[in-house]
């Protein structure tokens, strides 16, 4: 449930700013193919760097309720673990593509601990639809990356 508090709009603007890095990467698959895998790279470093972010704010959200649940702490560890999982399947053999179609599902997900930590809490007015928009953007942009 979100409250009266507005969104301040400095972070709605950083906030879709932070797709630009995955939108270069993806101009510059098309642009630039001979560089491929300096974009794929660049553009799952990105991405995992992120999702792994979105985990320190449901730590951070669970540190603030005080009384949270070991289960959000938990699930706010996994972002980290699954980029970091990812990560090693790389180095293992598993190819980019591979890696960033994996991580744009579980970016695309996101969102439903969100939802949840919503219902449990006031979140300030208009947090959850920047996180599904946020969400959505990365989430598109990092399976785009996987399929071009």
């Amino acid at each position: 449930m979100e409250n009266h508090a507005s969104l301040a709009p400095a972070a709605r603007m950083l906030g879709y700013a932070g797709l630009l890095p995955l939108i270069g990467c993806a101009a510059g698959l098309v642009l630039l193919p001979m560089h491929r895998v300096l974009l794929l790279d660049a553009g799952f470093g990105y991405a995992a760097l992120i999702f792994s972010f979105l985990g320190g704010l449901w730590w951070g959200q669970g540190i603030a309720r005080g009384k949270a649940s070991p289960a959000l702490f938990t699930i706010a560890v996994l972002p980290s673990l699954i980029a970091w999982g990812l990560m090693l399947l790389r180095l293992l053999g598993w190819t980019t593509e591979a890696a960033l179609l994996v991580l744009g599902a579980a970016i695309l997900l996101s969102p439903i601990v969100d939802l949840a930590l919503a219902r449990k809490q006031q979140s300030v007015n208009g947090w959850i639809a920047l996180r599904l928009q946020l969400s959505t953007g990365l989430g598109a942009l990092t399976l785009a990356l996987a399929l071009l």
